[in-house]
C-alpha cells in the first residue's frame, strides 16, 4: 500500500496515490495521484491521472504552489514528473531521472518550491536536489557513512537533519547537513557513546527536538531543545511497552518555549490507530479518537493549538477534522533541568550527555 497522505510545507497542499472508489480492493488495482487543497474554507480533492495508473510503489509530494511531485521507478532508473491540472485532464512536467538502486524522498523542503532525495552508497550517501534546479536533478551533498530519516531545521530548507551510521555495527547518531556550505556536517546528538540517537520532528521556532533514543537501556522518545546544554529528557508518560508512540506533529509559533510546544503523536495497537497529545510541561499523555478514516500519521498544528488531521471516508472523501489541543497544566516548579517528565526511567549505561556538548549552533554567514 502506498503512504499516507503527504503535507506540503505550508500545509497549503496535500498529495496521495488513490484509487477510484472500491479500488483498493481489486487484485490489480489502478492507482493515480490526488491533490488535497487545504487552505480554503472547504478542503477538496483534484485527482490527476494520466493515460497509464501508477505503481503502488510510487512517491508524491506536493508543493507550496499546488503542483505535485511524483517519483517513479523505471526499470534500474528513478523518474521525476511535476502533475498539475489543466483544465478537464492533468499536466505533466519531466524533470529527469536518477540510474541508482535506493532512493528516499525527504520531507517537502520549507522553501515549498524544492525536493531533494537521498541516494546511499558503499561509503557515503549523496543529497540530490530533484525538483527546483535549473537543470534536472542536482547532487548538492555527499555526507560520510549511510544514512536515513530527514528532518528540516529551519524554515529556508538549509540545514538537514540526518540519521547517520559509520558502518554495520556502529551506532545511529543524528547530524545536521549544511546545503549552503557544500554538505557540511555537524554533530547534533550524541546522548551516549554506544546508543542509537535519531532525530524525528524539529519545531525551528521553539527550537523543540523529539527524539528517539536508547539511551535509557530501551528505546525510548525523548526531547531536547536545539542548542541547549541541557540534556535530552525521556517521559515517562511517553514510555507504553504495549503500544508504538509516533510524533507527527508540533505547534509552531511558540518561540523560545518549547515546553509549552503541542506535540501530536499517532499511538499505534491492537485497538487501531489513536491521536495522543502531549506538551513537555504538562507531563502527560491525553489519547483522543482518531476520525474514521484518518490518513494516519498525517496533520498539522495550527499556531493556536488547533490539530488538523485530514481523512478519507464515505460520503467525504476529502476532510478536515479538528481537535482543540487541551489546556496547559499549571506550570512546573523552576528545576535545573535534568529531572525527566514524569517517573524517574530505567537508568541507562551511561549519563546522558547534554546536547550542548555537540550542538547545532546558528551561525551568521558572511555576505
Amino acid at each position: 500500500m502506498p503512504p499516507a497522505l503527504v503535507l506540503a510545507a505550508d500545509h497549503a497542499y496535500a498529495a496521495r496515490l488513490t484509487t477510484a472508489p472500491g479500488g483498493r480492493d481489486a487484485v490489480d488495482p489502478a492507482w493515480y495521484a490526488e491533490r488535497w487543497t487545504l487552505d480554503g474554507p472547504e478542503p477538496y480533492a483534484v485527482p490527476l491521472p494520466l493515460d497509464q495508473p501508477e505503481e503502488a510503489a510510487s512517491d508524491v509530494l506536493p508543493l507550496s504552489d499546488g503542483r505535485v511531485l511524483i517519483r517513479r521507478r523505471v526499470a534500474d532508473r528513478h523518474a521525476f514528473s511535476l502533475l498539475y491540472p489543466t483544465g478537464p485532464g492533468t499536466g505533466e512536467l519531466p524533470l529527469g531521472d536518477l540510474a541508482c538502486g535506493e532512493l528516499t524522498l525527504l520531507p517537502p523542503s520549507p522553501d515549498g518550491l524544492s525536493a531533494y532525495a537521498l541516494v546511499p552508497g558503499d561509503r557515503s550517501t549523496a543529497v540530490w536536489l530533484v525538483a527546483g534546479g535549473p537543470f534536472g536533478p542536482e547532487r548538492v551533498a555527499e555526507v560520510p557513512g549511510r544514512c536515513s530519516g530527514g528532518v528540516w531545521l529551519d524554515r529556508e530548507g538549509r540545514l538537514l537533519a540526518l540519521d547517520r551510521r559509520w558502518g554495520p555495527g556502529s551506532p545511529v547518531k543524528a547530524v545536521a547537513v549544511d546545503l549552503e556550505r557544500g554538505g557540511e556536517v555537524t554533530p547534533l546528538l550524541q546522548i551516549a557513546p554506544e546508543s542509537n540517537d535519531r532525530l524525528l520532528l524539529a519545531d525551528p521556532d521553539s527550537g523543540l527536538l523529539l527524539i528517539r533514543s536508547d539511551a535509557p537501556g530501551e528505546d525510548r522518545l525523548g526531547w531536547g531543545v536545539l542548542g541547549s546544554c541541557l540534556p535530552v529528557r525521556f517521559p515517562e508518560c511517553l514510555r507504553l511497552p504495549d503500544l508504538t508512540l509516533t510524533p507527527f506533529a508540533v505547534q509552531p509559533g511558540q518561540m523560545l518555549m518549547p515546553e509549552s510546544c503541542a506535540v501530536a503523536l499517532r499511538i499505534d495497537g491492537p485497538a487501531g490507530d489513536w491521536v495522543g497529545v502531549w506538551r513537555p510541561s504538562g507531563r502527560r499523555l491525553v489519547p483522543y479518537a482518531a476520525p474514521a478514516g484518518w490518513q494516519a500519521g498525517s496533520g498539522f498544528w495550527s499556531r493556536d493549538a488547533v490539530l488538523h488531521l485530514p481523512y478519507a471516508q464515505d460520503g467525504a472523501p476529502c476532510g478536515v477534522a479538528l481537535l482543540e489541543a487541551p489546556a496547559d497544566e499549571p506550570h512546573q516548579p523552576a528545576t535545573n533541568g535534568t529531572e525527566p517528565s514524569g517517573a524517574e526511567p530505567t537508568p541507562g549505561p551511561c549519563r546522558p550527555v547534554p546536547l550542548g556538548e555537540a550542538p547545532l549552533i546558528r551561525r551568521a554567514v558572511p555576505g
